[in-house]
């Protein structure tokens, strides 16, 4: 995972809760933070995208665009980030099951799940910061992702 930083981020086209594909080449000039979670409707994945949503503003000020990444479908995720009333994009990374969290070392094989993390995408397109949690149950909070955002 770590030898992704400094290194062009892996590229990628998921669908987002709405079905419309995101393809991180064509959002180029921006940063990106992709906050991988495990499964949506999960306790912990709800408190997760909920602190997330609270900082959001926070995200913002740093010109950073936030975009959680899981196994789910597209379908569940619309109806999850309509139950949160989460603002930012939720992507499926569904079939082939999670391949993109593979690429960025965020996938948890033993579990069929993504691991915890983030990655900071610079608006070069290149990682910036990588961040896994150690636990399924660690949520990396909203503080440390803009840490990494100023470094």
């Amino acid at each position: 995972m770590s030898d992704l930083v400094g290194r062009e981020a892996p590229d990628f086209t998921l669908r987002n809760q709405d079905g419309k594909k995101v393809t991180l080449s064509e959002l180029r000039g921006q940063t990106l933070v992709l906050v991988f979670y495990p499964l949506d409707w999960s306790p912990v994945c709800t408190d997760q995208l909920n602190l997330y949503q609270e900082a959001i503003r926070d995200f913002g000020k740093q010109d950073a665009t936030l975009y959680g990444v899981s196994v789910d479908s597209a379908f569940s995720h619309k109806a999850f980030q309509q139950h949160l009333g989460v603002e930012f994009d939720l992507l499926a990374d569904f079939e082939p099951k999670g391949e993109v969290a593979r690429q960025y070392g965020m996938y948890l094989d033993d579990h069929g799940t993504n691991a915890r993390g983030f990655v900071v995408i610079d608006a070069d397109g290149k990682v910036k910061h990588s961040h896994k949690s150690p636990s399924p149950l660690e949520i990396p909070a909203p503080d440390l992702i803009l840490d990494a955002l100023v470094v």
